[in-house]
């Protein structure tokens, strides 16, 4: 069966960046002038989905605007002639788009049971928008090739630092059935450092079969008092194969504030119009700081 659902969950407080995620969800925060939800939107598109789901809470309303219509903008900057710019607000409109609000967060895997109704009986992908993903081939696209092959639950995993390992999902591998593809024998979420059964951390991106929705119905509440989805998969793996993809790529984590600033560092210096006065600052400052 085609991969053409995916849920982005986007109901979280943002607490790591307040004040500023008091009145502003934290998927809009830009990395230079584009939101980073659109990020994770652009990928799905280039992964080949056809239909996105958002997951959202209170306050979250402007990532519905973002991707909506502005007719009173398109028309002032095709009076004006701004084709370049028209095309950067048209790019946010071209998909089809769904909403459902998360009313008490209750966890990831929460966020993704209420997705149930719109995925049906069909494979999706989970995005998160906390993580951005640069690839020649698009690491959702990669997960949905790797289905192909497999026709199983797919999570994608990256080798972090050890001693960060407590920070994340990490999966206990098996066998590596082909090249970057592995059993999992268990999941483990955020597991202590010199419990950690191997340095592969789950990243935020998951390929998963409906079966995972009878494992969130009935998965108890795991670290942090919250519905984990790293619990339901690991439940899921013990009826069904579940796979575990290495992902060779580019990850900027922008989940937290450090790396939300080198995320926009390294984009700054690839974008067209900052780049070169960014590049002379860095210069300077650095001289300043010698």
């Amino acid at each position: 069966m085609k991969v053409r659902k995916a849920v982005i969950p986007a109901a979280g407080l943002g607490t790591r960046f307040l004040p500023a995620t008091k009145a502003l969800a934290k998927e809009m925060l830009p990395i230079i002038d584009k939101p980073t939800i659109q990020y994770i939107v652009e990928e799905a598109k280039k992964s080949g989905i056809e239909d996105i789901l958002v997951v959202t809470g209170k306050g979250k309303r402007p990532i519905e605007d973002h991707f909506d219509s502005v007719p009173e903008l398109e028309q002032n900057l095709k009076e004006k002639g701004k084709t370049e710019l028209l095309k950067l607000v048209e790019q946010t409109t071209d998909i089809n788009l769904y909403f459902i609000r998360q009313s008490h967060p209750r966890g990831l895997g929460d966020a993704v049971l209420m997705a149930k109704d719109f995925v049906g009986n069909e494979p999706f992908v989970v995005m998160l928008g906390d993580d951005l993903m640069r690839d020649k081939v698009p690491l959702t696209k990669q997960l949905i090739d790797r289905y192909d092959q497999t026709h199983a639950s797919t999570l994608a995993v990256m080798r972090v630092p050890h001693e960060e390992v407590n920070k994340y999902g990490v999966i206990d591998p098996g066998s590596e059935t082909s090249k970057g593809l592995f059993d999992v024998k268990q999941f483990v979420e955020k597991p202590d450092v010199d419990k950690a059964p191997s340095d592969l951390a789950i990243i935020g991106r998951y390929l998963l079969t409906p079966e995972i929705f009878g494992m969130l119905e009935t998965q108890k509440p795991g670290a942090g008092n919250e519905i984990q989805l790293t619990d339901a998969i690991d439940r899921l793996n013990k009826i069904q194969r579940v796979f575990a993809h290495e992902f060779k790529g580019e990850r900027f984590d922008v989940g937290y504030k450090f790396g939300y600033l080198k995320t926009s560092i390294q984009f700054g210096l690839e974008h067209p119009e900052v780049k070169d006065d960014l590049i002379a600052y860095i210069k300077e400052l650095s001289k300043k700081l010698k």
